[in-house]
């Protein structure tokens, strides 16, 4: 089987079950973002180094991953396609355990008294690029929302993404002994 299809060469793009649209159209966009999202945290991934599967973050980082996965042909799925009971759709019960990481990462960090700039360690910076990527994909969708229906928690979950993001890249900061930067005012 070849890698490529030819069939996205007029422009158009087949969603789960077989839908032609056009690839700038506002669901690829979402779920595109999402897809650049989960490449982003591939990135930060590999700036865990060779032990990315067993370090908190790495771990995190991956667990995402797959649940981005999810996520992504949750978004390629409209309601009421044929076959749409077999996608994996994300629902408040996946938003909870994100919340649970963000409080207890956290707890662990000193209390931020200003805003920070993004950057510190390469690993912070990578995390923060995927915060700004992960915000993106937030927005994608909520564009989305407004045209079509989308599963509310969606929206959710991308929020809770970037805050997790927001708060690994400063506990990589911290565990690697950098200061984050406060931004000061010109």
């Amino acid at each position: 089987m070849k890698l490529y299809t030819k069939r996205g060469d007029d422009g158009e793009t087949d969603l789960f079950g077989g839908q032609r649209v056009a690839k700038d159209q506002r669901r690829v966009e979402a779920y595109g973002s999402v897809d650049e999202l989960n490449a982003a945290l591939g990135l930060a991934i590999a700036a865990c180094g060779s032990d990315a599967g067993e370090s908190r973050v790495g771990a995190v980082l991956q667990g995402l991953q797959h649940r981005l996965f999810d996520l992504g042909a949750d978004l390629a799925t409209p309601p009421g396609t044929p076959g749409a009971g077999k996608v994996r759709r994300i629902v408040m019960e996946d938003v909870e355990p994100l919340e649970a990481q963000i409080d207890e990462l956290d707890a662990a960090l000193p209390p931020l008294r200003a805003f920070i700039l993004p950057g510190g360690t390469e690993l912070a910076a990578r995390l923060h690029v995927a915060r700004t990527v992960a915000r993106r994909a937030e927005r994608r969708v909520v564009s989305l929302m407004q045209a079509e229906e989308v599963g509310e928690p969606i929206a959710k979950y991308l929020n809770r993404i970037s805050d997790l993001l927001f708060v690994l890249a400063r506990a990589a900061n911290q565990a690697a002994g950098v200061a984050d930067v406060a931004w000061q005012k010109g």
